[in-house]
């Protein structure tokens, strides 16, 4: 993950800046959105001085990423004030974009200063940690677990391999990188970026009793939204509370918060995805 965040800038110069990267391997050969969420916002930081700092960013999907292919990334200066500045990331491949963001850096002032709470009675990282070790986990599951880089702990049970056992369209997840990765703040701000968009899909799963491994099972993310509110370190155990408020017309919407462990709101999330479910016989088993 963190190779792959390391973005080249490129010689090549045209009205606009150029950077280029890699993507690592995926087993449906598909880039994961979060990657491209996580190199757009560092290539856009790149361009602005020091003192300002995402707190905002507008994204959207346009095409499934070839991960075993090569990524171009242009930023446009759109606008420097004197407190915001505007930039516009698109990812290309092929000559073609497959990721536009637009999103909004800030030289941070003193002001008005609230946070929403963090849900009460969340079992935390090392209980869950514990009940999910004493469980059995099926094979793929269990590698999935261990191959990607961000350790994830579902406090209500995973939807890997099967669904649910309630039906509600939320959940709670703690995350955290597998290791320390330094103190740079830009690269904490863009691997929560990459974290943002692991699981947020999964309320809508969840509340239809559908889960990952459903044959038949096709899922899109469409657009994403982020908002840094505080800074954090991702090495650390973050909780991301999620819920789904609609689905309808092949669409699904959630949103989540991003909480420390002491309870301060560090960023919140907004996706829509695609999701096209199998006819129900498929999901229950029937023939």
């Amino acid at each position: 993950m963190l190779d792959v965040l390391d973005l080249s800038s490129s010689d090549a110069r045209t009205t606009e800046d150029i950077f280029t990267g890699r993507s690592h391997p995926m087993p449906s050969g598909r880039i994961f959105g979060g990657q491209v969420l996580a190199q757009a916002i560092l290539a856009a930081d790149r361009t602005t001085s020091d003192d300002r700092t995402p707190h905002s960013m507008h994204g959207y999907f346009l095409r499934a990423g070839d991960a075993s292919a090569g990524l171009t990334f242009s930023v446009d200066r759109i606008h420097d004030g004197r407190s915001f500045s505007t930039r516009r990331t698109q990812a290309f491949q092929d000559g073609l974009p497959i990721f536009s963001m637009i999103a909004s850096f800030e030289r941070e002032d003193p002001g008005l200063e609230h946070d929403a709470s963090m849900p009460a009675g969340v079992d935390d990282p090392e209980t869950v940690r514990s009940r999910r070790d004493a469980a059995r986990h099926h094979p793929a599951s269990g590698r999935l677990l261990d191959q990607i880089p961000i350790e994830i702990l579902h406090t209500a049970g995973d939807l890997y391999t099967q669904p649910a056992p309630d039906t509600s369209p939320g959940q709670a997840v703690w995350m955290r990188t597998r290791r320390a990765i330094g103190d740079d703040p830009a690269l904490h701000r863009a691997v929560l970026a990459y974290m943002s968009d692991m699981t947020i899909q999964e309320p809508v799963l969840r509340a239809h009793g559908v889960a990952w491994s459903t044959p038949g099972l096709k899922v899109a993310s469409l657009d994403h939204a982020m908002w840094w509110h505080r800074p954090a370190r991702v090495d650390e155990w973050l909780l991301y509370v999620q819920e789904s408020p609609s689905a309808r017309g092949g669409r699904g919407f959630s949103t989540g918060r991003i909480y420390a462990r002491d309870g301060a709101l560090i960023a919140s999330v907004a996706q829509e995805i695609m999701v096209r479910v199998p006819h129900p016989h498929a999901i229950n088993g029937g023939e």
